[in-house]
């Protein structure tokens, strides 16, 4: 767990049932790591796992209190942008159907790129029954997402 995540009320993982964790030090400058992040219309193009992003009012990149709609997990969820500092962090605040999620970004610079730290908390019984069902699948699909903006 990064203590440098600010995560509100009742997502902390102390309060969720649901807490995932991935971590990656790349030789990708912070800026272009940053960049894939916030695009979020080209997440499809570099994670799978994403489908039918929409940002309220247009446009393709992410930005401080931007609430969007995207598939993920089969799950369709409406998100709002909690925390946008440029090339340092990102969170969002994700609800739909039987979930409810905190999902925290943060790039953190180094002398030869960056580290991508990603971390999600989430509730609720589609949650609780998809952890159960495929208990490391966040994980993995994660990974995958962190490497992709690594690459």
């Amino acid at each position: 767990m990064d203590e440098a995540i600010r995560w509100p009320n009742g997502f902390a993982p102390g309060e969720a049932p649901i807490h995932i964790v991935n971590r990656l030090e790349t030789t990708t400058p912070p800026a272009i790591v940053w960049r894939r992040l916030i695009d979020a219309a080209g997440w499809p193009a570099i994670y799978a796992n994403a489908h039918d992003v929409a940002i309220e009012g247009g446009g393709a990149d992410l930005f401080a209190g931007a609430h969007f709609t995207w598939k993920t997990f089969g799950i369709a969820l409406r998100s709002e942008v909690r925390e946008f500092e440029p090339e340092t962090r990102i969170a969002w605040l994700a609800t739909g159907i039987g979930v409810r999620a905190y999902h925290a970004w943060l790039v953190i610079p180094s002398a030869t790129g960056c580290t991508i730290v990603t971390e999600e908390t989430q509730s609720g019984w589609v949650a609780r029954a998809g952890r159960l069902l495929f208990p490391t699948r966040m994980e993995r699909w994660h990974q995958k997402w962190i490497e992709a903006l690594a690459a």
